[in-house]
């Protein structure tokens, strides 16, 4: 998972990994299990996962192309106007310098 992306979104994937993987987990320890009611469960909660594994890959790789987007642009704009890029560098590094030696 790219480095750009929120710390937030990044956990919220990893939690659901590890939904899946719980679910699975579950699906496979109530394997020999017997009854109507328990394999209709069985099915439905496999036919879920698989549902959500999918749309965990699909999210995942919106992420990574909008976090590369995000940084092909980034990169375009500096190489296109360079001295304003470092002019809002300085800004900006200025700015937190104050902050910092307030506190």
């Amino acid at each position: 998972m790219s480095t750009t992306t929120h710390p937030s979104k990044d956990k919220l994937v990893d939690d659901l990994k590890s939904l899946i993987s719980d679910a699975e987990d579950l699906l496979k320890l109530t394997a020999d299990q017997k009854g109507e009611q328990l394999g209709d469960l069985r099915t439905r909660m496999g036919q879920r996962v698989a549902v959500a594994k999918e749309r965990l890959a699909d999210a995942e790789a919106a992420l990574v192309d909008s976090g590369k987007k995000a940084v092909r642009v980034t990169d375009d704009y500096v190489h296109e106007n360079p001295w304003q890029s470092v002019g809002v560098a300085a800004g900006v590094a200025f700015l937190l310098g104050l902050l910092v030696s307030r506190r």
